[in-house]
């Protein structure tokens, strides 16, 4: 018999989490360890949960504890990730968590964008309605959280804090969420971003917080590999996906759109991938819900890649029995324009995992879905593009059927990316009429000129 529900921790349980090697060889630290990669094989970790402690409760107590915490609004429960902080890091003293109540981002209905596609039950889980406007806040706090923890235990055990500073490589949204949290600490950011490969929202979003912005002559990849070398003493902390605390809090996105959904398990979620991190996570949340018993069977993954930076598409495409870091090429896409994910093995691990499938998307591809999206009244970002025109493809290619339940993840809002906004309709070309830009009319302050642009466009849209 499982055991009352309640909103603190839980009675009889005893939680416990440590990093493990994700190849297996039988590495094993704490958590509270500056420790990215096993120090015995070279492979990237990952935390690995009691779940004999955490089977002591039964998947229906387990449902109507998370429902509770999510309907309670007690910080910091009401976050979609410390909601369910047993399953993320458990033995975190409340005190030092960090949160802007990340998470509970709403599961939106597309009826009319699914018609225009012909499907009729796609839904878009709009992670990009996060604080800092990206799913990269579920990770990020967890992460700051931590590194605040590992510094107050070395201060009253009367040490100097370890940690000096957080640091990132991004491409936009990284920067932006490790800059608020810090922010709402004592730690200090530092960023490398790669120059002008970033929007000026999203660059705007690290100088707003005070963080050391270094706007570095490469690419992401160029500034992912001098974070990692910045960070190797362990006096700076890497804050990019390859931490693996990262992956714990981007987990709770698939828990979360299972709950939203009545416990009930798409047939599809389709995401964005760039480092690849948030497709081995979404697997990760949804294995556990499996082997705790919450759900009884998984949903199909498909990973979206931008056409210009597609390793994994290309990987796909060999069975995966090839893999070889490009250089990644412009795309509109800029938070996904990695040519070397970090997180490439995890990522095959979940697409075999939950049978997924790899698409990519042409640059005319994913303009042509932001802008249907968008006069669907989405107005999605263009990462989420690249995942529309997936599916769209999928769809068309009869891989995804009529008839089943499609969960899209959009990654971030698309407030930050109006230069693309503007130019996604002219992106489009010659032969799109349904898609041809839309424009602000410049008239006369008059009544009938005001009225004859009404009636023309009324007109127009009673012949589309």
């Amino acid at each position: 018999m499982g055991k009352r529900a309640s909103v603190g921790y839980l009675v009889g349980m005893t939680p416990s989490a440590r990093f493990v090697c994700f190849a297996g060889c039988g590495e094993r630290y704490p958590l509270d360890a500056i420790v990215y990669r096993c120090q015995r094989c070279g492979s990237l970790l990952d935390v690995e949960h009691d779940e004999e402690a955490l089977a002591e409760r039964s998947p229906e107590d387990w449902k109507s504890l998370f429902d509770a915490r999510l309907r309670g609004g007690r910080w910091p429960e009401a976050s979609g990730v410390w909601g369910k902080r047993e399953w993320v890091l458990p033995e975190l003293d409340p005190s030092s968590v960090v949160s802007f109540a990340e998470g509970g981002s709403a599961l939106v209905r597309a009826e009319r964008y699914g018609r225009a596609i012909g499907l009729d039950d796609v839904w878009i889980k709009q992670c990009g309605a996060s604080h800092t406007g990206s799913f990269k806040d579920l990770g990020m706090t967890v992460l700051v959280s931590a590194v605040r923890e590992a510094n107050r235990r070395a201060r009253l055990a009367g040490r100097e804090a370890p940690i000096r500073a957080i640091a990132c490589a991004s491409t936009g949204d990284t920067s932006a969420s490790l800059a608020a949290y810090c922010a709402a600490t004592e730690l200090s950011a530092i960023v490398l971003l790669p120059k002008d490969k970033v929007s000026l929202a999203q660059l705007a979003q690290p100088l707003a917080h005070g963080a050391l912005v270094l706007s570095l002559d490469t690419d992401f990849d160029g500034a992912m590999a001098l974070v990692r070398e910045l960070t190797a003493d362990g006096s700076i902390y890497l804050a990019n996906s390859m931490n693996s605390l990262r992956i714990e809090g981007q987990k709770t996105v698939g828990v979360e759109l299972v709950q939203q959904l009545g416990w009930e398990v798409p047939d599809w979620i389709v995401l964005p991938g760039g480092n690849l991190g948030n497709a081995y996570a979404l697997g990760k949340g949804l294995l556990l819900m499996r082997r705790l018993g919450l759900i009884e069977r998984l949903p199909r993954l498909a990973v979206a890649q931008a056409e210009r930076a597609n390793p994994l598409y290309r990987a796909y495409r060999t069975g995966f029995s090839r893999y070889a870091p490009i250089e990644a090429k412009k795309t509109a896409a800029s938070a996904i324009q990695i040519g070397a994910p970090v997180s490439i093995d995890r990522a095959i691990f979940a697409l075999r995992a939950l049978d997924g499938v790899v698409e990519e998307a042409s640059e005319r591809e994913l303009a042509e879905a932001a802008i249907r999206a968008d006069r669907a009244g989405l107005y999605v970002c263009p990462q989420t593009a690249v995942a529309l025109a997936a599916l769209e493809k999928l769809a068309r290619a009869g891989t995804v059927r009529r008839g089943e339940r499609v969960v899209v993840v959009s990654t971030a809002s698309a407030l930050k990316f109006t230069e693309f906004k503007l130019a996604a309709a002219d992106a489009v070309g010659e032969g799109a009429r349904a898609l041809a830009p839309n424009r602000p009319r410049e008239l006369p302050a008059s009544l009938d000129a005001v009225r004859a642009a009404i009636d023309q466009r009324l007109e127009e849209r009673a012949r589309a």
